[in-house]
């Protein structure tokens, strides 16, 4: 499989198109805005999504999700915790996008589901703190994993919005992604990719 970025929004969210070059096949994940981007991005890679998959419930990662699942005629999955969080966001989000969408999910992922992406799988690990349903995507045997806003590159997420956890975000970032191999690459909801060896060794915030 690979990965392409499309960069998207106001605060430069991380949209990833995940495919099989071979077939086609792919996921959209995050779409946070500028639908008609992503969707040329995927036109261009000639790719069939058959899922938009959100990491999380925030209104960075998710505007653009209604019209690109419309468009793909694709489900909209998202962890169980946050299903009614993407249906009523908080109302601070009005004071970052003034209409946070109101969004029904298609599918609820819980910690393990698999999607299948022609022959490779992608695997759900619940990595919650920064919202209470964020989730990680990870391929063993690609070697990746997209942490939405859990883990960046010399970083973490925040988590004084509502339903966040500090303690839950460093606990679900040691035992889900922190015990993946060192070269597994690090693709975060904002900002440059890294390694989980990079992390585990250099980000201050993971430091005992």
């Amino acid at each position: 499989m690979q990965v392409e970025t499309v960069v998207v929004g106001d605060l430069s969210t991380n949209c990833y198109v995940v495919y099989d070059p071979g077939t086609g096949q792919g996921l959209v994940v995050d779409p946070g805005g500028e639908a008609e981007r992503i969707m040329e991005r995927v036109a261009a890679l000639g790719i069939k999504a058959d899922t938009v998959v959100l990491t999380h419930f925030h209104f960075d990662h998710v505007l653009a999700a209604k019209e690109v699942a419309g468009r793909l005629d694709a489900p909209i999955a998202i962890h169980r915790a946050d299903a009614a969080w993407l249906k009523t966001p908080p109302a601070f989000f009005a004071q970052f996008a003034p209409q946070p969408p109101s969004l029904e999910a298609d599918a609820l992922l819980e910690e393990g589901d698999l999607f299948r992406v022609a022959g490779g799988t992608i695997q759900v690990l619940h990595t919650p703190g920064h919202s209470p349903g964020g989730i990680s995507l990870w391929s063993e045997v690609d070697g990746f994993v997209l942490t939405g806003d859990a883990l960046f590159a010399g970083g973490v997420g925040r988590t004084d919005l509502p339903g966040s956890d500090p303690q839950a975000l460093i606990r679900g970032i040691r035992s889900r992604l922190l015990v993946l191999p060192d070269e597994t690459v690090v693709y975060p909801g904002h900002g440059p990719a890294s390694t989980i060896g990079a992390e585990r060794s250099d980000n201050p915030w993971l430091r005992v």
